[in-house]
């Protein structure tokens, strides 16, 4: 199967000149991660994504997106879709532009490991377990940390999503997507910076119900459950022990035999 049977064409974008807070808001409201960035030319220079968008604070900011731009390869139609999975593996980003040729740099479309992981062929998906692929070294909040101490961390730790537990037990998750709508949002980008909004807990803004497997699931069986479910990442249980957590990424890593 080649990038063309499955891109994404007339792809939201910005140019370089957009401010960075309304690439953030098309960002939150069309729940992407990344969105490819165009000069005034049209021609692709990069993209910007969900994390960078966290790294902003306040909502009169003047910066531009050009002082975000993360440069990426471009591929083009032609591209075997694996190929480009590997490709975004490697450099660790959600999505690449698709362009008409290396020579002519326009904007085509966009591919991203979301429209490869979609398009997985469950027949050839791997049986081993999914304990053998997930991370095992969890970090996880509470409900009652603050909002402000994840968004940090995700910051720093380029962390998607983090497992909510209460008294042991998952109760949730809180991810980069959730943190970025609502008054998340409103309470981190207020000027004055108020006690109360600084401090609103993470339980406001996770998601639920969560979903998880089990060690002894398959990889083939995740795949399933997230293409299902919709969701990006699940945690991986043991009875009601969190023992590790598994992602889209993990997964195509394990279909490409990686």
């Amino acid at each position: 199967m080649l990038v063309e049977d499955i891109l994404s064409r007339d792809p939201l974008y910005v140019e370089d000149s957009t401010f960075l807070t309304k690439a953030r808001q098309m960002i939150r409201d069309n729940h992407v991660r990344a969105l490819p960035v165009v000069n005034s030319k049209g021609t692709v220079v990069g993209i910007v994504t969900n994390q960078d968008m966290l790294r902003v604070t306040s909502t009169k900011s003047n910066v531009t997106v050009s002082g975000y731009v993360v440069k990426v390869p471009t591929v083009t139609k032609q591209m075997d879709i694996l190929d480009a999975a590997r490709l975004m593996l490697k450099e660790k980003i959600p999505l690449l532009p698709v362009v008409a040729s290396e020579g002519t740099p326009k904007l085509e479309g966009v591919v991203s490991l979301l429209d490869v992981f979609m398009n997985i062929d469950l027949q050839s998906a791997p049986q081993r377990p999914v304990s053998e692929i997930m991370t095992r070294k969890v970090v996880t909040t509470r409900p009652d940390d603050p909002i402000t101490k994840i968004w940090d961390l995700m910051v720093e730790k380029d962390f998607t999503g983090l497992p909510v537990v209460k008294d042991d037990k998952l109760i949730g998750m809180i991810t980069r997507f959730d943190m970025l709508k609502g008054t998340a949002r409103i309470g981190k980008e207020s000027e004055r910076r108020p006690a109360d909004s600084m401090q609103m807990p993470v339980e406001k803004f996770m998601s639920s119900p969560l979903y998880s497997i089990k060690p002894e699931d398959s990889v083939r069986t995740a795949i399933e459950l997230m293409l299902k479910h919709k969701v990006g990442r699940m945690s991986v249980v043991d009875g009601e022990e969190l023992v590790g957590i598994v992602d889209r990424s993990d997964l195509i890593k394990s279909y490409l035999g990686e």
